[in-house]
């Protein structure tokens, strides 16, 4: 048993090590995308000044659009080494691969002075998470493909930068609660229904001749814990393993969304 455990302790920080890695990475190629966005704008303030569409379309107290576009959806999981006393069966699990959706939805922005805005966005997220679980005792494995519906009701807030020429920067941030439609229908792991997350982003305002088109990328982060702990679907005691092996299970997303107003 002591084995089992040094054995499961040395898997486990390898997974820390990979996760901070992972974290790493993500860091680097979010800071990536926020140095192109303002080597974009330096490039933009330089040009000179041209004729502008759809002048007066930011004066407007309220703005309604629709959106569309990609997500990633994930969940990270905390494993706590569980060892099943009838089976000996110790089971991991990991989110382990990038598996993209399907996002759309409607706008309705308010205008609450000449850089800031409050932002209703009613939206559906269509993706799926892929999870492998790990038997460390006998090396076998199986697979989840957790599909998800999301439900979205986000309000954020907007702080544009002056518009310039037919470009207008800004950044986005608020919170948003999720519902998942499908999460009854999970097998091995399932995950709450309702969750809340953390929503922070970028995007630029580009105004076209007729109408305005907005380029955004979003980052999601769940605020709590999503394990569904009760199991009473399960008739088959050896099979809540899979739940007792995790401590703590978080959903992130991201999104890349096109906007039109």
């Amino acid at each position: 048993m002591g084995i089992m455990r040094k054995v499961f302790l040395s898997t486990h920080n390898f997974g820390l090590n990979l996760h901070k890695i992972k974290i790493y990475y993500f860091m680097n190629r979010a800071f990536f995308v926020i140095l192109c966005a303002c080597f974009a704008c330096v490039a933009t303030i330089a040009q000179e000044r041209k004729v502008q569409n759809k002048p007066f379309i930011d004066e407007r107290r309220f703005h309604y659009g629709f959106f569309f576009g990609l997500n990633d959806q994930g969940v990270e999981f905390e494993n706590n080494g569980y060892i099943d006393p009838a089976t000996g069966a110790q089971w991991t699990v990991e989110n382990d691969q990038t598996n993209m959706g399907f996002t759309v939805g409607v706008l309705g922005d308010w205008r609450m002075n000449r850089y800031l805005s409050l932002r209703l966005q009613p939206s559906l997220h269509f993706g799926s998470k892929h999870l492998s679980f790990f038997n460390h005792a006998d090396g076998k494995r199986q697979s989840q493909d957790m599909k998800s519906t999301y439900l979205s009701i986000p309000v954020n807030a907007k702080v544009a930068a002056p518009r310039f020429n037919n470009y207008r920067p800004y950044i986005v941030g608020g919170f948003s609660a999720n519902y998942d439609l499908t999460a009854k229908k999970h097998t091995l792991l399932r995950t709450k229904p309702l969750t809340f997350c953390l929503e922070l982003g970028m995007g630029c305002d580009m105004y076209l001749p007729f109408f305005k088109m907005i380029p955004e990328l979003k980052f999601c982060f769940g605020l709590g814990n999503i394990l569904e702990t009760t199991r009473d679907d399960l008739l088959d005691s050896g099979e809540q393993v899979f739940t007792k092996s995790v401590n703590n299970a978080r959903f992130n997303m991201v999104m890349l969304t096109l906007y039109f107003e």
